[in-house]
Formats: structure tokens, sequence, C-alpha cells
């Protein structure tokens, strides 16, 4: 793990110099700007999961942060108008038509990869599966038995969009379905609704998420012109306003260690979707239970007022040092 995170950083830093970025072990004093840390949140449980797990590292550290929920557009723009100064959850990618123009421009930077080994495609409960529709090719077909809707989330979420792009090309025949805007909780409480009774549904599905323990569920093949290969494998970076980290280079070493895995947010997001645990204390109760990852978040990593920061962090977060 720490090879695999050592080998990501010194690839980062190759990115990070071709952005006009850098970081030093012993960060030079942050603007008073730096002091609040403004993040978007989309509403999705597992950035609000990884996102509790920064600010609660970074108020350890001295800063003050601000989370605001907010449609994965208007993060974008935030970011563009300085409203806001990290997102943890830019999907490649599958959100590359909302993200790529603004890191083009220079209006937000994408920093490293925060996840690996991500997925994000359409699903069906496993007995739609195990009744022949185990392809996008399959859907229409059984129009009737779906009502001939797609369930997506949000509106604006960069899936939906795929969703009414495959609608609108009439592909795999879906021309004539119809795309149903809701939101995460809402797809699933009307999938939840439909598996005792073995009812006929075909929905967003993505990992992380305890929705791959919770139900029993297969992912489609065959959309991979709109999702991507391997059922839409996906990795999961990090964004920020653009020259946020020139300008707050120490928040900059936290991010550019910042890495995530599917077994720590599952972990997360069952705590906090299944047992209703608070996102921040299911945050602070994960990493008293494994603070080795501090470890390595914190590498060259100082607190607010200059000092290092693993052992100040810890302190904070009553960690045996």
């Amino acid at each position: 793990m720490l090879t695999r995170n050592l080998n990501r950083r010194l690839t980062l830093g190759l990115g990070a110099a071709a952005l006009g970025l850098s970081f030093s072990p012993l960060q030079a004093a942050e603007p008073e700007r730096c002091e609040t840390l403004n993040f978007a949140e989309v509403g999705w449980t597992d950035i609000t999961a990884t996102t509790a797990l920064t600010t609660e590292v970074l108020e350890a550290m001295g800063y003050q942060t601000r989370i605001d929920t907010v449609s994965v557009p208007i993060a974008y723009q935030g970011m563009k108008n300085d409203d806001f100064d990290i997102f943890l959850g830019n999907w490649m990618p599958s959100m590359a038509s909302i993200s790529d123009p603004y890191v083009e421009e220079g209006d937000v930077d994408r920093l490293g990869a925060n996840l690996e080994g991500a997925k994000y495609t359409l699903a069906v409960p496993q007995y739609v599966h195990d009744a022949g529709v185990t392809s996008v090719t399959d859907l229409a077909e059984h129009a009737e038995r779906f009502d001939s809707q797609l369930h997506g989330i949000e509106a604006g979420n960069d899936g939906n969009e795929l969703i009414q792009q495959m609608i609108d090309d009439d592909a795999f025949g879906l021309g004539d379905w119809q795309l149903i805007d809701s939101s995460e909780a809402g797809m699933l409480a009307e999938l939840r609704a439909r598996v005792p009774e073995e009812k006929w549904m075909v929905f967003l599905g993505w990992e992380p998420h305890p929705m791959n323990t919770n139900y029993d569920m297969a992912y489609l093949e065959g959309a991979d012109d709109y999702f991507g290969p391997e059922l839409g494998g996906a990795t999961v970076y990090t964004n920020t306003r653009g020259g946020f980290v020139e300008e707050c280079p120490n928040v900059g070493a936290l991010l550019d260690n910042l890495t995530f895995t599917l077994e720590m947010e599952n972990q997360l997001m069952g705590e906090i979707m299944d047992a209703g645990t608070d996102p921040r204390d299911a945050a602070r109760a994960y990493l008293q239970a494994n603070p080795e990852v501090l470890e390595v978040w914190l590498e060259g990593v100082q607190t607010r007022d200059g000092e290092p920061a693993l052992p100040a962090v810890k302190r904070a977060l009553d960690i045996e040092a």
C-alpha cells in the first residue's frame, strides 16, 4: 500500500508540475483565504463519506470547513466562480462531458485519483437478470415489464445525462423510453418497494455503495459506448478551483496524498445509510479504528499553524500516538 501510494505521488508530482503546481515537505505560510475551505458535495453517499473524512482531518489540522450540497453542474460552476474550493467526486469517464470543459479552460484543476476500481452503469435486480435481461440490448423487448422507464438520480447528474443520450440516440431501441429523475435516496426507495414482489426495474447502479450488499443485483453489459468499458469502470478524481493548490499548498499536499478504497467507502456508507450514523461521527470512528491511513495522508503535511500534522491530528481525534 505504501509503495503504491509512493508511486502514485511520484506520478501525480509530474502531473502537478505540468499544471505549474508544486508541493514541498514544509509548506510556506498560506494566506488567510485558505483558513476556511469550501467543499462542494453532490448528495451521493460515497462523496458524503469521503468529504466527511477529509473535513474531519482538516479541522483537526486547524482549518475551518464548509460543505454545500449542490448538483454536479452547480459544483463546477461554483468552482469556476470561486464559491467552492474542493470537490472529491469527479467520476471519470462518465463525468467527462461536464468536467472536461472546466478543466480545459483552467477554471478547475483535476488532481490525482482518490479512488480506483469503481463502476457506474445500468443495473437490474438479480431476478430480472436471471430472467434473461443481461444486457442493455435485452431491455426493449421487455419494455412493458419495465414500464419503458429508466430510473436515474438527481436531474443534471452525469449518469442521467448518459441515460438521456441513449434515449435521444434511440440506442438499443430505447427511443420511446422515459428517464425518471429522482435522487439517490428516491431511486433506492423505489427499488426497495419493488424487490419484495419481484417487480421489474432498471436503474443507475454504482460501486462503492451499500446497494451492492443490500440488494441482490446485477450490472448490465453492452453500454460501453455510453458508460465506458468494464461495466462503466470508473476512477474518481479530486478537483479544486483553478489555482487553489498554488494558493493553499499545505492543503494541496493533503489532497495529493488522499486516497480511499472500495472497502473503506462501503463500510462508511453502510454506517451512514443503514445505521443512520452522522457522516462526521462515522468518519471520526473510522479514523480512530484505522489510524494507519493518516500516516500516508499526512506525510509532508503541516497544521494550519505550521506544526507536523500527524501528531496534532491524532491528538485532536483522541488517537493514541
